[in-house]
């Protein structure tokens, strides 16, 4: 848990200045942390570490115990990533481990947005620009953020975090659980799972960028955003939803396509032995 807590708390911390689009929020590929420990150590040491990191880099960020923090992403990344060892810890496998990663990244970062944007931003702080919203609106914002976030976490979650658990199965296999290492080091992710876990939610971001572009969608995503900037970021939006969708499902087509990745090349002999 102390682990965990600390190596997040570092990783948001050197992204905690990358806002989303709607200027709350973080760029945090250091989900990765929580993940890597969620599936070699359990729910239980990674929801609280998961939940203890991020309060302390938002704290440090703020100045002072951060309400947003602990009312919000405490709560929703406990949950995660709890959920996140649950799923893979006990029994592990390749497409569990997929699952894992896209229930919990949906799940967490909705908890996270929407009490951040209903718990604390209306009820906590009362703030005008989102006090002054309808509920719909509001949802539709706590709606753009969850995508946000999702977006920019999962393939870090899927990329790297495999590499991590397959790095750890070979240097120290001691702290590795059997099922975890023999699914790391002999077998191959399933290709299929694999690959549509990315080009599913690619198409889905390009069908949002696409909503955004020519329906109302845009204007329900901008209204907590000041007038002066909404038109610059509402472009962002859309770069995101195109950029975040082509990337995804280029990612996943090359998976389809049988492009081996660098945690998938077979371990060396000796590691071999040695698991």
């Amino acid at each position: 848990m102390a682990m965990c807590a600390a190596l997040y708390a570092v990783g948001s911390y050197l992204t905690a200045y990358i806002p989303s689009p709607w200027g709350v929020g973080q760029f945090r590929p250091a989900v990765i942390i929580p993940a890597f420990f969620a599936t070699v150590f359990g729910g239980l040491p990674a929801g609280i570490g998961a939940a203890m990191g991020t309060l302390i880099a938002d704290s440090i960020k703020h100045g002072y115990l951060y309400p947003g923090s602990y009312l919000a992403a405490v709560p929703g990344n406990f949950i995660g990533f709890f959920l996140f060892g649950y799923i893979c810890h006990k029994k592990f496998t390749w497409g569990r481990f997929i699952i894992a990663s896209n229930v919990t990244l949906t799940l967490a970062n909705l908890i996270v947005a929407f009490l951040y944007v209903f718990a604390f931003k209306v009820l906590y702080t009362s703030t005008p620009a989102y006090t002054a919203l309808t509920t719909e609106t509001l949802v539709w914002v706590s709606i753009g953020l969850t995508v946000w976030w999702f977006v920019t976490m999962l393939p870090f979650v899927l990329l790297v975090t495999p590499l991590l658990i397959r790095a750890a199965a070979i240097a120290m296999p001691y702290i590795v659980p059997e099922s975890v290492r023999t699914h790391s080091l002999k077998n191959e992710l399933p290709k299929t799972q694999f690959g549509l876990a990315m080009l599913v939610p690619g198409a889905i971001m390009i069908l949002l960028g696409l909503a955004t572009t020519y329906t109302g969608l845009a204007g329900s995503l901008s209204q907590a955003i000041p007038s002066a900037m909404r038109d610059i970021t509402l472009a962002m939006i859309q770069i995101l939803f195109y950029g975040s969708g082509i990337i995804l499902m280029v990612l996943g087509l090359m998976v389809l396509a049988g492009k081996k990745l660098l945690w998938q090349s077979s371990p060396s002999r000796t590691h071999q032995e040695t698991t």
